[in-house]
């Protein structure tokens, strides 16, 4: 079962306290697809300049990830630049180059376009809107988004919460587009508006899930070292569309056992710059990581309380 992914690809340099990483890849479909095709295979919609190295391409294609619609144009390809605070918590954009990105248009292949499981990258959600309207009949569509576009293209992005099933943002995103700084009125707002599904992120704190009866929470994993925060909530997202593609269930248990990969898979690329750590990670160390997730969160039940005393 097949991932239609629909974003950046990119390259980044980035300063943390703990070191630099110069024109290193990124972006938002390459962080995804790094993630998600542990367990199913992703089919890439993109564009990249004349400048993007091979080995980002070899990467991709070591992933097993479908590149025919990724595009190559002349020009410089999207890069992006910025440093992060000492607590890895806030960072500053020191420069973005679009490039060829800045007028890239969605083009979805005619082999892409009966994709059940799509994933909208953090792009212009009339974009978004766009490969919608190329798409058949997909069974699951979830997107990303951020300040940027909650700012600028209000209109369309409450347009395409109409059309997707789940929507993953994180806290400050979510408390800016509902305009209620308590999280579950936030969440509530936004399923009010069409998504079934509203995955908050809070970075190292973990995730929560929000669902038509149920709200689930996933705790951040510990971790001794974080080198680079960079494409973390892109990895979660992977994560957790690959695990629901795999499962092909979209049962209550499944979708929290999804938010759990997706916490896995973030953790791993914070470990590294870029997605070094994706490089030789293991499948047997990613399934080490959930049945520790599962450990985290297991608990015995209460003892009964006594009301005599």
């Amino acid at each position: 079962m097949s991932i239609l992914v629909v974003g950046s690809v990119a390259l980044d340099t980035v300063e943390t306290p703990f070191g630099r990483a110069e024109d290193a890849l990124g972006g938002s479909a390459t962080y995804f697809t790094a993630a998600a095709s542990f367990f199913t295979r992703v089919q890439v919609v993109g564009v990249v300049g004349t400048d993007f190295p091979r080995g980002g391409i070899e990467f991709l294609e070591s992933r097993n990830a479908d590149l025919a619609g990724l595009t190559h144009r002349p020009g410089k390809s999207f890069r992006w630049s910025g440093a992060y605070s000492f607590d890895l918590n806030s960072r500053e954009t020191l420069d973005t180059q679009l490039g060829v990105f800045s007028d890239f248009e969605a083009h979805i292949p005619e082999a892409f376009r009966d994709a059940e499981w799509v994933f909208l990258g953090n792009i212009d959600p009339t974009l978004q809107l766009d490969v919608l309207n190329q798409v058949r009949r997909p069974r699951f569509v979830a997107c990303d988004t951020m300040n940027f576009w909650i700012e600028g293209k209000r209109d369309e992005l409450l347009a395409l919460l109409g059309r997707v099933d789940m929507i993953l943002l994180n806290d400050s995103e979510a408390r800016e587009l509902s305009g209620d700084h308590n999280l579950f009125r936030a969440a509530k707002w936004i399923q009010a508006r069409g998504p079934r599904f509203v995955v908050i992120k809070k970075g190292e704190h973990g995730a929560i899930l929000f669902s038509p009866s149920s709200v689930f929470f996933a705790p951040g994993y510990p971790l001794e070292e974080v080198f680079d925060p960079t494409g973390a909530g892109d990895s979660f997202a992977g994560g957790l569309m690959g695990s629901l593609a795999m499962s092909g269930s979209l049962e209550e248990a499944d979708l929290r056992r999804a938010v759990v990969y997706g916490s896995a898979m973030g953790s791993f690329a914070v470990e590294r710059f870029s997605i070094q750590r994706f490089e030789n990670l293991q499948i047997q160390e990613i399934m080490d990581r959930i049945h520790q997730f599962r450990d985290m969160m297991v608990f015995e039940l209460p003892l009964p309380v006594n009301l005599n005393v």
